[in-house]
């Protein structure tokens, strides 16, 4: 991957290209944790991609691209957010036909989606993306403490507001 970098830096427009493919979907779950809007989701990752390729050029370290590139994609999140800020969205929930597994499904990610954005997004960081600790500090620019201590309380937020929705007071394997 570090020769990808290296390639895309010296203005390889295929290498970025598969860079990118690599990180699609991992950009799509890291933003659509952040945002609720899929129209929202799109801007972020396409204003994201573009001003990586504008700057990829600055990457001093080609070992933290995926650092690097969150950043920008969580900074574009936020700029979305701050102008969508006085609108109010309203999210369709498509049904997939009843099942318990579906419920299930919906229930954890209605419970996800209800944690407050500085719980989720830490959340989504480190178990989808697996960055660790010192990593999500620098992508948020937060002290490791505050990501130590806001992982912990989204764990537990999370288990919470999961235990407090299932009336049988466990989850389904």
């Amino acid at each position: 991957m570090e020769q990808l970098i290296k390639q895309a830096q010296q203005g390889d427009p295929e290498a970025f290209i598969e860079l990118i493919e690599l990180n699609k979907q991992s950009m799509y779950k890291a933003a659509r944790a952040i945002l609720r809007n899929t129209e929202d989701v799109a801007d972020a990752m396409q204003e994201t991609i573009l001003s990586c390729f504008q700057n990829i050029k600055n990457l001093k370290q080609p070992r933290y691209f995926k650092t690097w590139l969150t950043k920008i994609l969580i900074n574009k999140c936020n700029d979305i957010i701050r102008k969508n800020k006085n609108m109010v969205l309203v999210e369709e929930i498509r049904e997939e036909g009843y099942s318990e597994n579906s419920d299930v499904k919906i229930s954890l990610k209605e419970n996800f989606r209800s944690l407050e954005d500085d719980y989720r997004i830490i959340l989504v960081l480190y178990y989808v993306h697996g960055f660790n600790i010192r990593e999500i500090s620098q992508i948020l620019n937060l002290n490791q403490n505050t990501v130590k201590t806001r992982l912990s309380r989204g764990r537990e937020r999370f288990k919470t507001a999961y235990l407090a929705g299932n009336e049988e007071g466990f989850i389904y394997g």
